[in-house]
């Protein structure tokens, strides 16, 4: 209670703002190679192979990628606004330094991907199974993964801000050097910090995550725990 006897309340957290993703009709993709520079507006992508080509510094608007490979795919610095990425599955894929506004990714089954440098912006990564993912130096504002597996994500020197977990297992992850502001961990459904659990500090978790934290915040501070003696 304050001196007047008003109860002290927190500071509200901004929230996160989702994709509205409403994609038009969309016309079907005539199969050619994927090209660099390319433009790509209203094209419905399915059941594509893009393994091993190069769509580097293209631009995806109003596309739908459905149960596309993207095994080895250069897509460096490419565009993605306004897009449903659907089932893509891939090992490998080169997304380093791209930039994705207002896109939805769900179900997704990666390997290795490279996302580092890339820019994030309102994007949901909902359901799937995403292994080695590299955002190191990455910038995400208004992101939120949702029920999906991250297993070794590395978020090293990256930039999160409003970024939420939702009924995600976030495994092995590593925080190194990154700068976190209103990035909402309380939700997930289990939360692995390999490294950089110092940088924390911006983020806000549960109390029983806390605990579950504990043994690796003690490591950090080089404190030991130990039961008393006798």
């Amino acid at each position: 209670m304050t001196k007047h006897g008003r109860k002290r309340t927190a500071a509200k957290r901004p929230a996160v703002r989702v994709p509205e993703v409403r994609l038009p009709e969309l016309r079907p993709y005539d199969g050619a190679e994927l090209e660099p520079e390319g433009d790509y507006d209203g094209l419905a992508f399915t059941d594509a192979d893009f393994a091993g080509q190069s769509g580097i510094g293209a631009r995806f608007l109003d596309c739908g990628l459905y149960a596309c490979v993207l095994d080895e795919t250069e897509l460096v610095a490419a565009r993605f606004t306004d897009c449903v990425l659907d089932g893509i599955r891939g090992v490998g894929t080169n997304l380093s330094k791209a930039g994705l506004r207002d896109v939805e990714i769900r179900d997704a089954r990666l390997g290795g991907a490279q996302l580092h440098g890339a820019a994030l912006e309102r994007v949901v990564v909902r359901g799937g199974k995403i292994d080695y993912l590299n955002l190191r130096g990455a910038e995400l504002k208004d992101v939120t993964f949702e029920g999906v597996v991250l297993s070794e994500v590395d978020f090293g020197g990256a930039r999160l801000g409003r970024v939420a977990f939702h009924g995600c297992a976030l495994r092995r992850a590593d925080f190194s050097g990154a700068r976190m502001a209103d990035v909402d961990l309380r939700a997930a459904a289990e939360i692995d910090i390999a490294r950089g659990i110092e940088h924390l500090s911006g983020a806000v978790i549960s109390p029983s995550q806390l605990l579950d934290l504990a043994p690796a915040f003690a490591a950090r501070m080089g404190v030991r725990v130990e039961a008393a003696e006798g």
